[in-house]
């Protein structure tokens, strides 16, 4: 039946044309925003998903950041390890070389002041923002120094934060409150045979004097020569830098352990973000080939639609022929 009052025609080809334009909506918004699920109405789920591992994502690059500030402290306390064991290698090479008979021992001293004036240099410039592993003014003890190393969310969607730790207390060379925490300022014990075949006596040896609140005993003595020194005595100094050599030696192997274990994690962190990203652009990224494929198909059922409408309102016109 033909109508003047209702065109069924015109009103299918507009409902069609209508969802079109819908369709077309959509698809414009994916392709201009680069997302498939840029809303919660999109698909909650994968909206809830990708949300989540983007919060997360973040913190990620927080530890990052803060591995990156890990591994400065630690590389600069460790390059100042490795510069103060060289030193005291060279200060045993000295010592020993005093030992031997006609050498100038006074110019030899000389040396050993210079070279434990640069390991004191060493200790008090290996900071790095503001805090310093080699050396210690403060009348507490340098500690335990913690730093971020990981962000996990656990099973239970709740999230822990991991860290790395390292004991700086093993790495002081000098303590300017308390000598006796510092490798290079505390005094070291040395077995030496009595006179005549005597009972074995115990002397002590410190390298560095920094004026500590609390310094060494007494009876304690600094590694230094003169003319007078026997060689006997300078080997048992040499005995005491060799302590102090093995002490260093010890923290600087636990520190590059540490180094190794921050690098490490920050190699993981890095991919591990880079997964996240993936895994989230598989959930929420439009594929942009795809879209505009639809695009394309959706502009050409458009203009069919729209001819379709204009074919349909022609239609109540033609009923004027037959009035006529």
């Amino acid at each position: 039946m033909t109508s003047i009052i209702t065109n069924s025609g015109a009103m299918a080809a507009l409902s069609v044309l209508r969802n079109i334009d819908s369709s077309m909506e959509t698809t414009q918004g994916r392709i201009s925003s680069g997302y498939r699920v840029a809303e919660a109405s999109d698909n909650a789920a994968y909206w809830s998903i990708a949300t989540t591992m983007r919060s997360d994502n973040k913190a990620l690059g927080t530890v990052q950041e803060a591995l990156g500030l890990a591994a400065a402290k630690v590389d600069t306390a460790y390059a100042g390890l490795d510069n103060a064991i060289d030193l005291l290698s060279t200060i045993k090479s000295k010592l020993t070389a005093a030992s031997e008979q006609g050498l100038d021992k006074d110019k030899i001293n000389k040396e050993l002041t210079e070279l434990k004036n640069q390991l004191t240099s060493v200790a008090t410039s290996a900071s790095f923002s503001g805090e310093n592993w080699l050396y210690n003014a403060s009348t507490a003890a340098n500690g335990q120094k913690t730093m971020v190393g990981s962000f996990v969310r656990n099973s239970d969607n709740t999230i822990s934060i991991m860290t790395i730790n390292f004991d700086s207390a093993t790495s002081t060379l000098i303590d300017k409150d308390t000598a006796s925490r510092g490798l290079l300022s505390k005094s070291y014990y040395i077995t030496a045979p009595g006179n005549n075949g005597g009972a074995n006596v115990t002397h002590t040896y410190y390298l560095i004097n920094c004026a500590a609140t609390n310094g060494p005993g007494q009876n304690d003595k600094e590694i230094k020569i003169d003319s007078t020194t026997t060689a006997a005595v300078i080997g048992e100094m040499a005995n005491a830098v060799e302590q102090m050599l093995k002490a260093a030696t010890d923290a600087a192997a636990t520190l590059g352990a540490t180094k190794t274990r921050i690098d490490t994690q920050n190699t993981f962190v890095k991919s591990l973000s880079d997964s996240i990203t993936r895994g989230v652009g598989r959930l929420v990224d439009a594929d942009m080939n795809e879209e505009s494929t639809k695009l394309k198909a959706l502009q050409t059922q458009q203009q069919l639609g729209i001819q379709s409408l204009s074919i349909a309102n022609s239609a109540a016109q033609n009923l004027m022929q037959l009035f006529r």
